[in-house]
């Protein structure tokens, strides 16, 4: 699995105008299920993700983890993050996985990161969502499992 994670203050998803999910402090996460992913590789994303030392301790440095300052986590479903741009001018997505098994595994990853005590909140899978963040840091990571 493929995943975009923001450090932020506060962050929210809209879908036609309306709120569905938004956070406090914690990670915007852009979550992509790759061809070939299963279960075991959302769970090991997620405990990955809990677990990242990117938050700021008493003394200014990134050493605190998502657990640690008690954040939560806006998934927000975005298969882009397959794109290969590799020929030509128009991205390719084939890399992506299936959308029956893409929202499977959305879904298990949001449940992973559930079980491990994090609030969560989420975007519409498939749907065209607005997103919006206010990134602290900026801390942006990328990450494939």
């Amino acid at each position: 699995m493929r995943a975009l994670i923001q450090r932020v203050t506060e962050a929210s998803v809209r879908v036609e105008g309306e709120v569905i999910g938004e956070i406090g402090k914690g990670l915007l996460i852009l979550v992509c299920a790759m061809e070939g992913d299963d279960p075991a590789k959302s769970k090991a994303l997620a405990a990955k993700i809990s677990k990242l030392r990117i938050f700021t301790d008493d003394a200014g440095k990134m050493n605190k983890s998502l657990l640690d300052v008690g954040g939560a986590a806006l998934i927000v479903s975005q298969f882009t993050l397959a794109a290969d741009t590799s020929r030509g001018n128009r991205p390719g997505f084939s890399a992506a996985a299936k959308p029956d098994i893409g929202r499977a595994l959305y879904k298990q990853f949001v449940a992973d990161m559930g079980d491990l005590g994090i609030v969560t909140a989420t975007g519409a899978f498939g749907a065209d969502m607005a997103v919006s963040l206010t990134n602290d840091g900026p801390v942006t990571i990328w990450l494939d499992v």
